[in-house]
């Protein structure tokens, strides 16, 4: 697995020396993520080198860079740990509490009229408490990005950060809540116990095949929206990319052989999807006999990973499994979307060199793309559902607002967000 290692370069402030620095580094087989000046005086500079190094193997790049004449390592910075130190989100009052009439109004005794009116009009609710704007984030942490089962409490930070991105990107209160149970019918009753502080539910992180019985049987008993991210968020922004791939190259999205490696809850979310959208010749491959009759189920034929590689026009890779397609198994032409993170199953510039049309990893195909504008829209709307017909609205919307030549928008752009949560708004207004 590949990890950030963050170096503090300093370098003397003259032509040519981060040049050196750089040759270091590329002489030791790295690319670099991110670079940054930290610090600079009159001269010298301290740079900040971001690289992704594969965990167990050792790159002495201390040496070569203390080797150099014009530079020395000084130390290494926290910089990701720093940015979770405390965590990543708080609850906040959205009104000022500045004065005593404000506090009996909002508290006692002010707040027993509210009380009593829900109690009459279960349905004021919606207008007099934060239900519209709260999404809970739920996790037993079975299936944690792909990292595996790792526990509740250490995929802890990956619902913070849903939580974040709800908030910043959407405007939403995103609760995290960790469950320590595995037994799918004791989470359906936890999760139909504790829904109804939340407008609408968010699964996050629940390992396949557990994940679609909770989905669906939520489905059936709750009256509010419930999602499961991994399934249908990461199946948005996947096909968004696919329409944007297959526009730029002329091709049939709906002619296309399609080969779905991995069929888990993304791999399973994405082929359902993409049937939805008329996709017919879906072909997959996977370890477990009841994933491929889960999927034969709902109109796919399975196939080996070699058939998969050697027929598909599109692969799509969701397995968890870092280098798992091999480089020379590409095909001139093919769309290769390896989106397991944090280490893809081929690196999309290795794809590119043997023939791929178009290629992407999980960092660039993400479902945060997807997430925050779906539940805004779904909880501004007043449905009880998501459906599929949303979900396809979404992508159409994604593709169309990505610039030339990218797949996909920015995920840092409101506006982005704001046009998902519209399309949502617009197909429940239809019906």
């Amino acid at each position: 697995m590949k990890i950030p290692e963050i170096l503090l370069i300093e370098s003397q402030h003259k032509p040519g020396s981060l040049a050196r620095i750089l040759q270091v580094i590329g002489e030791a087989g790295l690319v670099i993520e991110n670079l940054d000046v930290v610090k600079r005086d009159q001269d010298k500079t301290v740079w900040e080198v971001t690289l992704n190094l594969e965990a167990d193997v050792e790159y002495n790049l201390a040496e070569a860079i203390n080797a150099l004449p014009n530079a020395r390592l000084i130390g290494k910075s926290d910089r990701v740990f720093n940015r979770h130190r405390g965590g990543k989100i708080r609850m906040v009052s959205r009104l000022p509490l500045t004065s005593l009439q404000e506090l009996r109004d909002v508290y006692s005794p002010g707040v027993a009229r509210v009380c009593l009116a829900i109690r009459d009009d279960p349905s004021l609710a919606q207008e007099y408490t934060g239900l519209r704007n709260t999404v809970g984030i739920i996790t037993n942490g079975t299936a944690i990005l792909g990292l595996g089962n790792i526990g509740p409490v250490a995929g802890l930070p990956v619902m913070e950060a849903k939580a974040a991105l709800m908030a910043r990107l959407a405007g939403l209160s995103g609760i995290p809540i960790l469950m320590r149970e595995t037994d799918p019918d004791r989470v359906i009753e936890t999760v139909e116990r504790i829904a109804p502080s939340f407008g609408a539910i968010q699964l996050e992180d629940f390992a396949a095949p557990d994940c679609f019985r909770i989905e669906e049987e939520l489905l059936r008993r709750l009256d509010r929206p419930v999602m499961h991210d991994d399934q249908h968020g990461t199946a948005v922004v996947s096909l968004a990319a696919l329409l944007g791939a297959a526009r730029r190259i002329g091709r049939s999205l709906e002619d296309s052989v399609v080969g779905q490696v991995g069929l888990g809850a993304a791999g399973m979310g994405i082929a359902n999807l993409l049937a939805s959208h008329g996709l017919r010749k879906l072909i997959g491959t996977d370890l477990r006999e009841d994933a491929l009759q889960r999927f034969e189920a709902m109109g796919g034929r399975r196939a080996s990973l070699d058939e998969v590689m050697a027929r598909a026009d599109i692969v799509i890779a969701t397995t968890g499994v870092s280098g798992l397609i091999r480089p020379e198994s590409v095909r001139e032409g093919q769309l290769i979307l390896a989106l397991t993170n944090p280490d893809p199953e081929i690196l999309p510039r290795e794809a590119l060199r043997h023939g791929a049309a178009f290629a992407a990893d999980g960092a660039s195909i993400n479902n945060v793309l997807g997430f925050p504008g779906l539940f805004r829209g779904v909880l501004e709307s007043g449905v009880r559902a998501f459906s599929n017909e949303m979900f396809l609205a979404a992508a159409r919307t994604l593709a169309e607002l990505a610039p030339e030549h990218e797949l996909v928008p920015s995920p840092l752009d409101p506006a982005v967000h704001e046009a998902v949560a519209e399309a949502v708004r617009e197909v429940a207004a239809a019906g």
